[in-house]
């Protein structure tokens, strides 16, 4: 079991995941607390802010600085269409809330 989500996003292949510390921020930024805000994004009630902030900080748990993060971001969530945001950022969100099984290929 991994609480990592790797994904296309944009240019490549990159790892996604939420630590404690990134929750925090998220739960910061959002003004809300994970449990909320899962539940938020969920029954698609989301604001866009959060499906971006998401994957910013997915980002940067998965190992991307995060200047990189935010250029990212910037040219790839900003500005496109919600329904390539939301499988993603509901991908990341899934994977450290009950985790992804490992492949064993």
């Amino acid at each position: 079991m991994t609480l990592t989500h790797t994904a296309f996003f944009g240019d490549a292949d990159y790892t996604f995941a939420l630590t404690d510390d990134l929750i925090g921020e998220l739960e910061r930024i959002a003004d809300l607390g994970i449990g909320a805000l899962y539940l938020r994004a969920v029954n698609m009630q989301f604001k866009l802010a959060d499906l971006t902030e998401i994957i910013r900080l997915g980002l940067i748990g998965g190992g991307c600085n995060p200047e990189r993060a935010a250029r990212l971001t910037d040219a790839y969530a900003r500005n496109q269409p919600i329904d390539e945001l939301y499988p993603l950022a509901l991908d990341i969100l899934d994977a450290r809330w009950g985790g992804v099984e490992a492949d064993h290929a």
